[in-house]
């Protein structure tokens, strides 16, 4: 009921936005939210994660008014001059922008770096320097590294496991001392394996879902890192988008804090191949049969993965809609109808 309160006031108050990453997975998912709630969006994107086809499936799903409110640009947020220019004039910034994947960090930490520190720092200067209202950026369940409680309490965290768990709790960090300095406050959203519609399938670091959705529909090998009982909270896409909206318009007694974003159940790998691989399933029923392959376990893994999400519903009024269940029967239903068509690996 809150968020749809939410939503209603934007609808009747539009506001301007600039959503980082705005061709990649999350942040296309809230550009298509924004442009239907009638609000004045800028993007930004490098296209080094994003994708072109992205923004044209978000035009075709808001259709030619709407996206006359969309203005996008593209650059780099490591440089710090296309970070002011695009924050000039704007109410809320959903930082979204980052290369993610464990695997990707452990093999360029360097690379990793450059885009989730210094483009962050670029990012949160700007933010700060045009007096936007609200900075609401991507934080990260891998912030917990070793911490052994389940489930995840934002105030216990452990020693990080990979570069790119490091490089998320220093965005944490600066975004605290920016708050204590400058009196800019901003608030973070630490995603637990995110999934849905538009997340890339292919490539070297494609994330679990739609890498097995890819490979059941294309009769490819699915293979599990370890013995498949490592677990994760997944969160359905819109579950997030609804948290980085209401972060965004929240009072600032909830700002200059971390907020997991989550479903609050853990499912196993194991558990997670035969819920994808009974939906394709039902489209493709000689896939009923097929058995994953074991490999060794990925060095910076966390082994188990659960969110406490009640700070988030009790401060920002989160409310999650989709189940893991009810995410996989919709993520399902748009790989069936996409991945044909999508482009092939990068």
């Amino acid at each position: 009921m809150h968020f749809t309160l939410i939503q209603q006031n934007l609808k009747e108050n539009p506001r301007s936005w600039l959503v980082t990453g705005c061709a990649g997975f999350i942040g296309s998912n809230l550009l298509e939210t924004l442009l239907n709630l009638g609000q004045t969006v800028t993007g930004l994107d490098n296209f080094s994660t994003g994708f072109q086809h992205n923004l044209d499936q978000v035009k075709e799903a808001v259709g030619p008014e709407a996206w006359q409110k969309f203005f996008f640009i593209e650059g780099d947020i490591t440089h710090a001059g296309t970070c002011a220019t695009v924050c000039k004039g704007q109410d809320y910034v959903l930082h979204q922008a980052a290369l993610g994947s464990v695997p990707r960090s452990v093999a360029d930490p360097l690379t990793t770096n450059e885009n989730n520190i210094t483009g962050f720092l670029n990012m949160l200067t700007a933010a700060r320097d045009a007096g936007v209202k609200r900075f609401v950026y991507a934080a990260s369940s891998s912030t917990y590294g070793d911490h052994p409680t389940l489930p995840k309490k934002e105030e216990n965290i452990g020693n990080p496991l990979s570069p790119y768990a490091v490089t998320k709790l220093v965005n944490e960090l600066y975004a605290r001392v920016f708050a204590s300095t400058y009196g800019f406050k901003s608030i973070g959203l630490r995603y637990f394996n995110v999934f849905g519609r538009r997340q890339d399938p292919n490539g070297a670091y494609a994330a679990v879902i739609p890498l097995w959705f890819g490979a059941l529909i294309r009769k490819s090998t699915v293979y599990i890192n370890g013995d498949g009982e490592t677990s994760r909270d997944f969160c359905f896409i819109d579950n997030c988008v609804q948290a980085n909206l209401l972060a965004a318009t929240a009072g600032d007694d909830a700002a200059d804090q971390v907020y997991n974003v989550a479903f609050g159940q853990r499912t196993t790998l194991n558990q997670l191949f035969s819920l994808i691989r009974d939906r394709v399933a039902d489209a493709l029923p000689d896939r009923a049969g097929v058995m994953p392959e074991y490999r060794d376990f990925r060095p910076g893994d966390v082994r188990h993965s659960l969110a406490d999400i009640s700070k988030a519903r009790d401060l920002l009024g989160y409310s999650p809609q989709y189940s893991v269940h009810a995410g996989l029967d919709m993520a399902a239903r748009w790989y069936m109808n996409h991945l044909m068509f999508w482009p092939g690996e990068n």
